[in-house]
């Protein structure tokens, strides 16, 4: 009995270390050992908001060294330029990529945006959600009108793109797939970033309700949507974050011992997530990744004592090291 006990103490043991490397959930997990490689996405016409910087900068890397063709948007059109000139897709023509500028705001422009797309591939096949701005303030601080631009990039403008490409993709390519870059705080309401955390809160209701729309047509479509729930990442974003003031720049420098992902891994498991078409991913080091497991499962716990340890010192601590 007692070797018994020794036996299963040694591989509960063994999966908790094994569980503890983890920069991922257990669904991307799977998907690394058993699940399709990214080059089942080779030929597919991918279009990436977001693409002039960090994780969309990273993941049209990814995809087009395996063989995408892709759109690149964002505003910056001299960097989604450099983007596409770079040693990963050097060997890329104006057949296999796409720089498209324009501000994700502008909604009165999407159509437009679309109708180019079609016309240069003739088709698509997935859209990357990617575009967004981070937020960094107390609730109590925030002015209003934060909540209403935060909202305006990180929801409202992406949704009407999303329902511009869906229209597409129920008349012609059932098989179309939609990936939307949310965030950890997606699912926790994390302290010190609440209209962040709100838009990406967000997010989840939109597309969920949307999958359960598809789910339930009788139509027969296979649309996919995956939600990157993306824990700290190295990237511009906190620079360029909102603060709670109109106008203000957070202008945060990420130091560079930081326990955040690098946005080269973040994008290689977001297209692994991608190419198996998996509903939705959590992608973040430990010890953010425990804490989400506790969130989702435990969460009458997890209540009890996020407020304790998710104090702003601990959270600096969490992302930065410090």
């Amino acid at each position: 009995m007692m070797l018994f006990l020794l036996i299963i103490f040694a591989i509960f043991g063994y999966f908790l270390w094994k569980f503890a490397q983890l920069d991922h959930d257990l669904e991307i997990l799977l998907a690394l050992k058993f699940g399709k490689s990214i080059s089942t996405i080779k030929g597919k016409v991918v279009w990436i908001t977001g693409a002039s910087s960090g994780i969309g900068e990273h993941l049209a890397y990814v995809l087009a060294s395996n063989g995408a063709k892709l759109i690149l948007s964002g505003r910056d059109e001299s960097r989604l330029n450099k983007v596409a000139q770079t040693s990963s897709i050097a060997n890329y023509d104006e057949q296999n990529v796409l720089v498209l500028p324009f501000d994700i705001i502008d909604r009165h422009c999407h159509q437009q945006m679309m109708d180019k797309v079609l016309k240069h591939f003739n088709r698509l096949d997935i859209l990357v959600n990617n575009a967004g701005r981070a937020q960094r303030s107390w609730f109590v601080d925030v002015d209003s009108e934060i909540d209403h631009q935060l909202f305006e990039i990180n929801v409202f403008g992406l949704v009407n793109l999303t329902r511009i490409v869906l229209r597409y993709f129920l008349e012609h390519n059932p098989d179309g797939q939609f990936g939307v870059t949310s965030s950890t705080a997606g699912i926790v309401g994390s302290p010190f970033i609440s209209s962040y955390s709100a838009s990406k809160h967000a997010l989840h209701g939109y597309f969920e309700s949307l999958r359960n729309e598809l789910g339930s047509q009788q139509t027969t479509n296979n649309i996919g949507i995956t939600l990157f729930c993306v824990g700290p990442t190295f990237s511009n974003i906190l620079y360029n974050a909102f603060t709670g003031k109109p106008g203000e720049i957070a202008r945060q420098i990420q130091p560079p011992l930081s326990n955040r992902m690098t946005t080269e891994r973040c994008a290689y498991l977001m297209a692994i997530a991608l190419a198996n078409r998996l509903d939705q991913v959590w992608i973040t080091r430990q010890p953010t990744l425990l804490m989400h497991y506790v969130s989702q499962y435990l969460p009458q716990l997890f209540r009890k004592i996020a407020p304790k340890y998710l104090s702003k010192k601990m959270l600096k601590h969490l992302r930065d090291l410090k």
